[in-house]
């Protein structure tokens, strides 16, 4: 029997117990693909991590949802640091990562990672679906919807109004049809990310995915918010930029993410991170 230790991280958390939550292993060393993937559904948070050695980073890190392995995640990017800080020290740490190696630093317990620059696809949905799928109307749908990939590809559609983010009722076969990626490993998976700007340098974002046929929202979600990042810079946005996100009202659990892209386009996320408690796991 092997005991494995973990940490319970919330992440984009202004309070200790608000943000997003995550399980993170301290070391992954010894578990292989299948017990990783158990144990992430043992959890049963949004993501689970594991941190590994790593020959070109501080340290490689897997990222696990309860049902698939993440190329990119950005709670998890940053949730992870904070524990790789407390393990070796550092305000700076970088983390190998199967969409590439992510700068991470930290003023503080306050961490910024760095994105992957934003590759973009056209949306083939009409407005009018877009709508039916969100339970909004055509009028609610604002200027270009995209996919957008900065780590981790995901349908981006924005909104007219802070009140049509608040009136979204997705319909989880709509979304499969209209919001699916294709992973990695194959396999697909749907989520859609909605945010509506509010003045002057906020916004208001929710972000959806299908599970078992139902509609689940996540409280702070850092890769779409990367993303909300590409699709400034493909839109043509002014920049610098920085916008202050709130997410997770909806669900009561309250996060607040910090976006900026800077004038030569590069992305940033930045959050609180608060470690809320500590165990271990004996297999």
């Amino acid at each position: 029997m092997t005991s494995y230790a973990f940490r319970i991280i919330n992440v984009f958390a202004e309070e200790r117990l608000a943000g997003n939550p995550l399980a993170v292993f301290e070391d992954g060393h010894g578990l292989d693909d299948a017990t990783m993937q158990a144990l992430a559904l043992q959890f049963n948070l949004s993501e689970t991590t594991f941190i590994l050695p790593s020959t070109c980073a501080t340290a490689r890190v897997r990222i696990f949802t309860p049902t698939f392995e993440m190329p990119f995640a950005g709670h998890p990017t940053l949730g992870t640091a904070h524990v790789v800080r407390a393990l070796k020290g550092g305000d700076a740490v970088t983390l190998e990562m199967r969409a590439g190696v992510i700068p991470v630093r930290a003023r503080d317990d306050e961490w910024t990672l760095q994105a992957n620059a934003p590759r973009t696809r056209a949306v083939t949905a009409s407005r009018d679906e877009l709508a039916a799928m969100l339970g909004l109307v055509a009028s609610d749908i604002g200027s270009e919807p995209l996919f957008v990939d900065t780590g981790s590809e995901q349908l981006l559609v924005p909104l007219m109004s802070v009140a049509a983010v608040r009136r979204c009722q997705p319909t989880a076969d709509l979304l499969v049809k209209h919001g699916s990626v294709a992973l990695p490993g194959g396999g697909s998976r749907a989520m859609a990310y909605v945010w509506a700007e509010v003045a002057p340098d906020g916004a208001l974002a929710r972000f959806f995915f299908p599970k078992h046929g139902a509609i689940v929202e996540d409280p702070g979600t850092g890769s779409a918010c990367a993303n909300l990042g590409g699709w400034l810079v493909a839109t043509g946005a002014s920049r610098p930029r920085t916008l202050t996100i709130a997410q997770g009202d909806a669900i009561g659990r309250r996060c607040r993410l910090r976006l900026t892209v800077d004038a030569d386009g590069a992305i940033f996320v930045s959050g609180r991170v608060v470690e809320l408690g500590r165990g271990t796991i004996t297999l």
